[in-house]
C-alpha cells in the first residue's frame, strides 16, 4: 500500500468519526500533533490518540480535505475546518511506515 493509500483509508475513517478504524490504521507506536493553542499538543501511543481523536470528534465541527498530495513515505493534506459561523485553515504531514500512519502532525493558519 502507498503512502497515499494508507492515509486515503485513514481519512475515510477520520470523516466518519470512526474511531477504531481510525487507530487501525495507525501503528501502535502512532503520533498525533494537535494544533491546541499556544503550541500544540502531542499525543504518543495508541492509548493517547484514541483520547484526542474521541476529544476531537465530540466536537460540533467538520473537516474538509482540499488538497493531498505525497512524496515517498511523507504525505501533506490541506483542510478547512468549519464549526457555527466560523472556520480556519491548516496542514497535516503524515508520515506512513507499512502501510500504516505513523504520524500526523497538523498546523493551522493563523
Amino acid at each position: 500500500m502507498s503512502a497515499l493509500e494508507a492515509v486515503a483509508r485513514f481519512n475515510v475513517a477520520f470523516d466518519a468519526k470512526d474511531v477504531d478504524a481510525v487507530m487501525a490504521a495507525m501503528t501502535p507506536d502512532c503520533v498525533f500533533e494537535d494544533t491546541t493553542p499556544p503550541d500544540g499538543g502531542r499525543h504518543v501511543g495508541q492509548a493517547a490518540v484514541r483520547a484526542a481523536w474521541e476529544k476531537l470528534f465530540a466536537g460540533p465541527g467538520s473537516f474538509t480535505t482540499e488538497e493531498v498530495f505525497a512524496v515517498d513515505d511523507r504525505v501533506v493534506a490541506r483542510w478547512r475546518y468549519d464549526w457555527g459561523d466560523g472556520h480556519v485553515r491548516g496542514v497535516d504531514v503524515f508520515t506512513v511506515r507499512d502501510g500504516l500512519v505513523a504520524e500526523k502532525l497538523a498546523y493551522v493558519k493563523g
